[in-house]
């Protein structure tokens, strides 16, 4: 069973480098991308059954990821919202809890957090836990 995971970030860079290390470490498979928060919306609301995590960047080209957590609020209970952020603060935190996120994760300091985040949701996935 494949994990498939969304990804809502506006560097080229952090992006092509989150997936290569997602598909690496955690085995999860990027099924789409989007740079914007209008894309990130649009493309999670269309294709409703084809994701399993969306990791969402706060600060985006147009928008901000907070309105993309608002606009999953409604999701699937196993599809899972997380935030990777270079502004993950306590305030930040809450109010991404607050929107729906299931964990939010600082860029700078916890990407090894967010692989294993990855490895148990897919293996919880995998075992039908979730």
């Amino acid at each position: 069973m494949k994990f498939r995971a969304y990804i809502v970030e506006d560097s080229p860079t952090i992006r092509e480098n989150l997936i290569e290390t997602l598909q690496e470490l955690a085995l999860v498979d990027a099924v789409g991308v989007a740079e914007t928060e209008h894309e990130g919306k649009k493309w999670l609301a269309q294709n409703d059954d084809y994701w399993d995590l969306a990791i969402v960047d706060l600060f985006l080209k147009e928008g901000n990821g907070l309105n993309i957590l608002e606009a999953c609020r409604d999701r699937h209970p196993t599809q899972k919202m997380v935030v990777l952020s270079n502004h993950a603060t306590n305030d930040v935190r809450s109010r991404c809890a607050q929107l729906g996120a299931d964990a939010v994760f600082d860029k700078s300091t916890e990407i090894d957090a967010l692989v294993d985040y990855c490895v148990t949701e897919r293996v919880n996935a995998k075992a039908g836990k979730r």
